[in-house]
């Protein structure tokens, strides 16, 4: 089943069973479906309060998450829409900031595969019309909105007039969806990332962008010029930079000084600014500044860089080791977590990857700081076998100690066994960072 969506609840499970059986098992994207599907439903997509949309190779997750933190802050609430789930499929819910109770959850996906019989509607335009039903039926004062895939075909895209839109980073992922022949489509790569993302931008809404090359600059603006959007690009319209200990933010609004982000990386403060000049470019909605710095002490988001609590896999290392769990996979997230390791020595590397990932491009950055690495394969998922996973850091890259595991548990065991020392870095998978969150009683809330 797509994205492991099992729940240990039983109304819930029958209804994950059910779209098993009706969705096409894989992302097919295009509109036509989801628009068919929420207007048998009354179109609750029209009813949403205030709407962020955020696109983004990396960093959407986290800037919806920076988003969230600012506007509770402010005593605000608000509906979350993300994706995947690591743990349970409730995670991809969160109306009006608490996730969505098992009774509320099974009652709706109900609701919405009755009406989208015959439709063919995927996985993620179920979940998709789901959460538009229990944003639209519940009130909140702000929407926050995850794109799945892409952007100008994902599901998400059926929104209208959001309060503001924003891109976060980009790089080369999903290409078999993303970088498909199209007629009037670019061809260069990141140009063509560039146009997918952005096709969220909407007529009268701003669209906050973050700095690209030339090239991907001038794709986004005339996508934005072609839908009417208000660009406002980061080191034109808005900017920030990191320095005395603090993030520094201005626009012509002003000047802000912030704390950093307590998330790990440096790039996690480009994330937060990104939330910051969506907030400052919108008039639904008024976030003071207090609010900002408190979402730069508040904000949590589970597998990036995420430090492993007291837990059964934990455990099973010597007091005073830590693990670090990544969900990244694609090139760009590769020097994310290379620059975070930059001045430590190096980890031990606990690895699994799907199928269609670049090893190389997301491995090769980390390359100098693996002392050793372990792989593991991905359960229900086509992944890189872990024995060519080795293969290719011990001849490509210069490690040598790199052996195939059945699990991340067993991998555990073999580093505290041979008692090496330093920290342990899992990563490769947001679908193997849930297993071990999951394995060690971790579950995201």
């Amino acid at each position: 089943m797509p994205d492991h969506a099992h729940s240990t609840d039983p109304a819930v499970q029958a209804q994950l069973d059910r779209l098993t059986m009706l969705s096409p098992g894989r992302d097919v994207l295009g509109l036509e479906r989801i628009t068919a599907l929420l207007d048998r439903l009354g179109n609750p997509h029209l009813e949403l309060p205030p709407v962020f949309h955020v696109a983004g190779t990396n960093g959407k997750g986290s800037t919806c998450a920076f988003l969230r933190s600012a506007i509770e802050a402010d005593g605000k609430t608000t509906h979350v829409y993300s994706s995947p789930h690591l743990v349970r499929f409730n995670e991809r819910i969160r109306v009006a900031g608490q996730l969505i109770d098992d009774a509320t959850l099974a009652t709706l996906l109900s609701e919405v595969l009755d009406h989208a019989e015959g439709l063919q509607a995927s996985f993620f335009e179920v979940t998709t019309a789901v959460a538009f039903l229990a944003f639209a039926r519940s009130t909140a004062d702000a929407c926050i909105v995850e794109v799945g895939l892409g952007g100008r075909l994902d599901a998400t895209n059926v929104l209208v007039g959001p309060a503001a839109c924003g891109i976060a980073s980009l790089g080369i992922d999903h290409e078999a969806f993303l970088l498909a022949p199209e007629a009037g489509t670019p061809e260069a790569p990141l140009d063509r990332i560039a146009f997918e993302k952005a096709g969220i931008a909407k007529a009268g809404s701003p669209l906050v962008i973050q700095k690209y090359t030339p090239s991907m600059f001038d794709t986004i603006a005339a996508a934005a010029h072609r839908a009417n959007a208000k660009l406002l690009a980061r080191g034109t319209h808005w900017d920030a930079a990191v320095y005395e200990g603090h993030l520094h933010y201005r626009d012509d609004k002003g000047k802000l000084t912030l704390p950093l982000p307590r998330m790990p990386g440096t790039h996690q403060a480009d994330n937060a600014a990104l939330a910051i000049a969506m907030l400052r470019h919108q008039s639904a909605l008024a976030i003071p500044e207090a609010a900002l710095a408190a979402a730069m002490e508040w904000t949590r988001w589970p597998a990036r860089m995420q430090l492993l609590a007291d837990g059964p896999l934990k455990a099973k290392l010597p007091p005073g080791r830590n693990i670090w769990l990544d969900g990244g996979h694609n090139p760009d997230a590769g020097m994310a977590i290379a620059k975070l390791l930059e001045n430590g020595p190096p980890v031990h590397v606990i690895l699994g990857l799907l199928k269609n990932k670049d090893a190389v491009g997301f491995l090769k950055p980390l390359a100098s700081k693996i002392a050793s690495l372990h792989a593991v394969p991905i359960t229900g998922h086509e992944h890189h076998d872990p024995k060519d996973l080795c293969l290719l850091v011990k001849d490509g890259m210069g490690v040598v100690h790199a052996d195939p595991v059945a699990s991340v548990s067993e991998a555990l065991d073999r580093i505290a066994e041979h008692g090496a020392h330093g920290d342990v870095l899992i990563c490769g998978s947001l679908y193997l960072a849930g297993e071990v969150l999951r394995d060690n009683a971790q579950i995201p809330d």
